[in-house]
């Protein structure tokens, strides 16, 4: 076992987490809580945490490379991604293992180099195949059941955050005696 500042994961996930150069994530019920606030006029809100938001940047910046791929199409999350810096935004893909393999081939990993995180039935195929399958704590049963590695923070509450920092200190950038990214 090892102790991370969530708490202690299996040392076989660890090694896993310190081989990846790739995250990719889902958005709704993972960067966001899963819900879709729509307003009169047509206007969709969601809620991103600021938590999640400060960890992919500090994932990019140590090398690690980021992507999200959504079965919906937004204007919110394509601002709020490009905002973060990240690199591989992908909209409207319900079929999202085609997106992955894509990912594959265009930065040359192998799936033991990537991690997804998701919460739904549609991140199956990727969370199935992938070196480090995460779900988010409050994620489909199925879904929970197929992950190498369960969040203890729900979707929309800093889940990413906490995969972000167990890489940085797979990548000894995390001083978790102190909590500070360094």
């Amino acid at each position: 076992m090892v102790i991370t500042p969530y708490g202690k994961i299996s040392a076989e996930n660890y090694q896993r987490a310190a081989k990846i150069k790739l995250l990719i994530c889902d958005v709704d019920g993972v960067f966001s809580d899963g819900r879709i606030y729509l307003g009169n006029q047509g206007e969709e809100l969601k809620a991103f945490h600021t938590k999640d938001g400060f960890g992919i940047k500090a994932i990019l910046n140590i090398g690690i490379n980021v992507a999200i791929i959504t079965g919906r199409q937004s204007l919110i999350v394509e601002n709020r991604m490009q905002a973060l810096g990240v690199p591989y935004i992908f909209q409207g893909k319900e079929d999202k293992f085609t997106v992955y393999q894509s990912l594959l081939t265009t930065l040359s990993l192998t799936p033991e180099q990537v991690a997804y995180i998701g919460d739904d039935v549609v991140d199956l195929p990727v969370i199935e195949d992938c070196g480090l399958g995460i779900a988010v704590d409050d994620a489909h049963p199925l879904v929970l059941e197929s992950a190498k590695l369960i969040t203890r923070t729900k979707g929309g509450y800093g889940a990413v955050r906490e995969i972000c920092d167990l890489f940085l200190q797979c990548n000894n950038k995390l001083n978790i005696t102190r909590g500070k990214s360094e």
